[in-house]
């Protein structure tokens, strides 16, 4: 007697547009298209193929008629972030060390850019740290 929640083996015999059917001992199941992959199922065809033995959770079971309803996903869906972890500089420097750095930067910034005024060439403006 199978019971929801179980893991089993089940073998394909037969995939549909709305999902495989499987047997699974003597029970008859059904994954319903939905139960593969929490993305877009274009084909069921690029998860199982009929003949392939495949380990699967239990969701519903109907004893009276021996069917299961039976989860791909559950165990072999990708779990995490595809992609790299960013590397942080970790620590801070004090406002007396680090403004005379980001002043230094933001003049570079101005002297690419053509500014509105001519001020700072005049030599009419001051920067004192």
């Amino acid at each position: 007697m199978i019971k929801k929640g179980e893991i089993v083996y089940g073998k394909i015999t037969n995939i549909l547009g709305y999902g495989a059917f499987v047997t699974v001992d003597d029970y008859d199941g059904l994954i319903h298209i939905s139960e593969f992959s929490d993305n877009y199922v274009r084909k069921i065809d690029d998860y199982v193929s009929v003949g392939q033995r495949v380990k699967l959770k239990v969701l519903d079971v109907d004893e009276k008629l021996k069917r299961l309803k039976l989860s791909y996903k559950f165990l072999n869906k990708k779990r995490g972030v595809k992609g790299e972890v960013p590397k942080y500089r970790i620590g801070f420097k004090t406002l007396k060390e680090a403004v005379p750095e980001f002043i230094q930067k933001q003049l570079e910034v101005i002297k690419k850019r053509p500014l509105k005024t001519n001020l700072l060439e005049e030599g009419k403006l001051k920067i004192h740290y």
